[in-house]
């Protein structure tokens, strides 16, 4: 026995979803959590570079907001939770996939995009930042 379709039910019919490409929560189709945004691996050398470049990109994808603080968390109720989070981690992989194994060891348990900039910030941002961390990392 065969189902006929009742008229007017569109619970089958799929519904457009639109979305916004300026959103700061929109991702496009090409990216992917191991697409790699610079071609330059942070290796504790040539962090002004570096940054510079990672900046560039983000400003590219309009994410910057997730490593300034001006894209923070919504409500964990909110409908936006979920797209920010997914957006956020997508941001974290694109700065993990530049830096080398060690310094992404440190740096991967980081609540988001803010707190893993942030930190690079500290250790690698100032003036002898690079010897700063080495010698914090053979003290310990």
């Amino acid at each position: 026995m065969s189902e006929k379709p009742i008229p007017g039910d569109t619970s089958n019919v799929a519904k457009a979803v639109s979305y916004d490409v300026n959103h700061p929560y929109h991702l496009n189709n090409s990216d992917s959590p191991g697409m790699t945004l610079v071609n330059i691996v942070f290796d504790r050398r040539g962090y002004p570079r570096w940054r510079r470049s990672i900046l560039l990109s983000l400003s590219a994808k309009k994410k910057l907001g997730f490593i300034n603080g001006a894209y923070q968390s919504p409500d964990l109720k909110s409908p936006d939770h979920e797209q920010w989070s997914c957006v956020n981690d997508m941001v974290i992989s694109y700065i993990l996939n530049t830096l080398s194994k060690d310094i992404a060891d440190i740096v991967i348990y980081s609540k988001n995009a803010k707190e893993l900039w942030d930190s690079l910030e500290q250790r690698f941002g100032r003036p002898n930042g690079s010897k700063l961390y080495h010698l914090q990392n053979e003290l310990s």
